[in-house]
C-alpha cells in the first residue's frame, strides 16, 4: 500500500473512493443525529423500549464508523466483516425484541392468556 494514497486499499476501485467515502461520511452523521434524537428521547421518556432503540442507533453509528475506517485501511477487510456483521446480527435482535416487548399490556396478557 502506497502511504501518500490513503485510498489504496487494494479492494477499492480508485475512480470510486470519492463516492464510497461521501456515502459513507453521510452514513456516519446521519447516524449520528439520529443517535444524538434517541439520547434525547430516551433522556425524557426512560423507558426500557426507548434504550433499547439508543442502543441500536448507537450500534448504527459504530458500524458506520467502521465502514470510514476500511475505507482508509485502517480497519482489515476481515475485522471490517466480523464487526459489522455481529452489529447487523445484534441491532436486527435488538429491534426485534423492542417490537416484541412494545404491544400494551392488555395486548400481552390476552395473547399469553390465550396459549394456556
Amino acid at each position: 500500500m502506497d502511504p501518500t494514497n490513503s485510498f489504496d486499499v487494494g479492494w477499492l476501485d480508485p475512480k470510486l473512493a470519492p463516492v464510497l467515502l461521501a456515502v459513507i461520511v453521510l452514513a456516519v452523521v446521519g447516524t449520528t443525529i439520529l443517535f444524538a434524537c434517541g439520547v434525547v428521547a430516551y433522556s425524557r421518556r426512560r423507558s426500557r423500549r426507548y434504550l433499547l432503540i439508543t442502543v441500536v442507533l448507537g450500534l448504527l453509528v459504530a458500524r458506520s464508523i467502521t465502514g470510514l475506517g476500511t475505507v482508509f485501511g485502517l480497519v482489515p477487510m476481515t475485522a471490517h466483516h466480523l464487526v459489522e456483521h455481529s452489529f447487523d446480527f445484534a441491532i436486527a435482535v435488538l429491534v426485534l425484541y423492542a417490537v416484541y416487548r412494545s404491544g400494551s399490556d392488555a395486548d400481552r396478557s390476552a395473547f399469553e392468556s390465550e396459549g394456556d
